[in-house]
């Protein structure tokens, strides 16, 4: 039964399609024909009105419809072109303002991405620094040397209570804010050589390493019992400075004392003895240099009679 409703539907499929008028296909080419296609007597017409219509309802119904978006005929305003936006740092603050990188974030990041920062050591040597960049509150060790630094200001190193080294070898440094050390409760090393410093500022007494050679300090640089109080200094460069005395008291935990290179002419015979106590001893003071400077030691001998060993310098 149901080959037999194929067949005769089959049939009627065939006989719908031959009934069909076949238009032959015209091609026009106007560089075949002496006339213009406009003024042929019988223009060719795809189709009539009627069919055209046809077509049109028929596709319309067999694809899907099309919703065409409007446009208005007055022209688009123009947007504004936006403005080259300042970088954000990572908690959204500005990177303008104060500091190397900018203000300081949360993370202390923008002194990190300039310099390198390892555990609590914070690198910024050879970087072409002028100012004293933000550290992070945890550093302990800073090092910037070989940069343009000119000065150091109050609060440089403010808030930074595990600070123990500060290195600022071969910098442009010719100021020093009185307080900028002072506020350091842990600060031990504090190297500041090769500057053009003239003036020494308060020094915590928690130092026990110092190293200001190479500078400027002249006669009035070091102020009266500068060292006095530093009761764990051990080692103490002035080197190179155009001294002409040897700073006093000196502390008794001093273990080194470098003065080599300046412009000293004579020493007391209490410099580093006690001439009124001839059991006093001096053993932790057995590196002494004055070699480079225009004094005669062998003018003093009492001078050094409580030391473990005699100074470094001329003898003649």
């Amino acid at each position: 039964m149901k080959t037999f409703v194929n067949i005769v539907l089959g049939f009627f499929i065939f006989e719908t399609v031959v009934a069909v008028p076949i238009a032959d296909t015209v091609i026009y080419d106007s560089e075949f024909y002496e006339e213009p296609l406009g003024e042929l007597p019988y223009p060719y017409v795809y189709f009539e009105n009627e069919q055209s219509d046809q077509l049109e309802t028929e596709i319309g119904t067999a694809l899907p419809s099309v919703t065409h978006e409007s446009y208005s005929s007055a022209p688009l305003a123009e947007e504004p072109e936006e403005e080259a936006s300042t970088p954000k740092l990572i908690d959204g603050s500005s990177a303008q303002g104060s500091g190397v990188l900018g203000l300081q974030t949360h993370d202390d990041l923008p002194t990190c991405l300039l310099c390198t920062c390892l555990g609590t050591t914070v690198y910024c040597d050879d970087r072409e620094l002028h100012v004293i960049p933000v550290l992070p509150k945890k550093t302990m060790y800073f090092y910037s040397r070989y940069n343009r630094i000119r000065r150091i200001n109050r609060n440089d190193f403010i808030n930074l209570s595990n600070l123990k080294r500060i290195d600022l070898t071969a910098n442009f440094i010719s100021e020093i804010h009185e307080d900028a050390f002072r506020r350091l409760p842990q600060l031990q090393e504090l190297v500041l050589r090769e500057n053009r410093i003239r003036q020494l500022p308060e020094l915590p007494s928690t130092l026990t390493f110092i190293d200001v050679s190479n500078n400027r300090l002249g006669r009035r640089g070091i102020r009266n019992e500068a060292f006095k109080d530093l009761h764990k200094l051990q080692h103490l460069y002035i080197a190179d400075n155009n001294l002409d005395h040897i700073p006093l008291p000196l502390p008794e935990s001093l273990q080194a004392l470098h003065l080599q290179n300046n412009n000293i002419q004579e020493m007391h015979e209490d410099t580093f003895c006690k001439m009124k106590d001839f059991n006093y001893v001096r053993r932790a003071l057995e590196d002494i240099r004055l070699d480079g400077n225009p004094i005669n030691l062998s003018k003093t001998p009492y001078a050094y009679m409580c030391l473990p060993r005699l100074p470094v310098g001329n003898l003649i």
